[in-house]
């Protein structure tokens, strides 16, 4: 194989893993838009966390509800937990680093409120202690993850949403869930302004 197949061989499998997600997610993705949607209109705000690629994928979505998408709005309440390095810091060196979330969220997080979570294989020991943290301050869940969904996928319940992108392959789950994450606002503009 040449360099430039090998190049083309990730497009090809975006596409196959894009397609398979399409088919088998939009459902559940237009009910987790539905889900912040309505948690965002109710004065409610959505917190969220993840690691490495993950975090930058919660905080992308973050800013993009503070700031706007595509399209011009009022700014949405939404708070990334991966960006305060005085608490992160703090709190693993003071306590553990897998509650760096967890304790942010048994702060701030509010019932009502919604946690939504990234994590790539599903086992990030600090967002499933995030997850048991918005359950007890009866707040639902918004879930990415990839493969058969980790231990995070056992956990999940009640009204919580789960989109699991399931493929092996790191970077295809991690270039869907950017996808999802630019579906999921597009969908709450959508639902906020209406169509163009």
């Amino acid at each position: 194989m040449d360099l430039m197949q090998r190049v083309r061989g990730h497009f090809d499998e975006n596409i196959a893993v894009t397609s398979l997600v399409q088919d088998i997610l939009s459902p559940q993705i237009a009910q987790a838009a539905e889900k912040l949607m309505q948690t965002l209109i109710v004065d409610a705000r959505i917190l969220a966390c993840g690691n490495g690629t993950s975090a930058s994928q919660v905080q992308q979505f973050a800013a993009a509800m503070v700031g706007r998408f595509e399209r011009e709005r009022p700014g949405l309440s939404a708070i990334a937990l991966t960006t305060d390095t005085s608490a992160i810091t703090a709190i693993a060196n003071d306590y553990d680093f897998d509650m760096v979330y967890s304790r942010q969220v048994h702060a701030v997080g509010r019932a009502g409120d919604v946690l939504l979570v990234v994590s790539t294989s599903g086992n990030s020991a600090n967002v499933i202690s995030a997850i048991h943290a918005a359950h007890d301050r009866q707040m639902s869940v918004v879930a990415l993850t990839g493969r058969d969904g980790g231990q995070i996928a056992d956990i999940l319940a009640g009204e919580d949403i789960h989109l699991c992108v399931p493929v092996e392959r790191q970077s295809r789950i991690q270039e869907t869930h950017a996808l999802i994450i630019h579906a999921i606002c597009d969908a709450i503009d959508y639902l906020l302004l209406g169509g163009e």
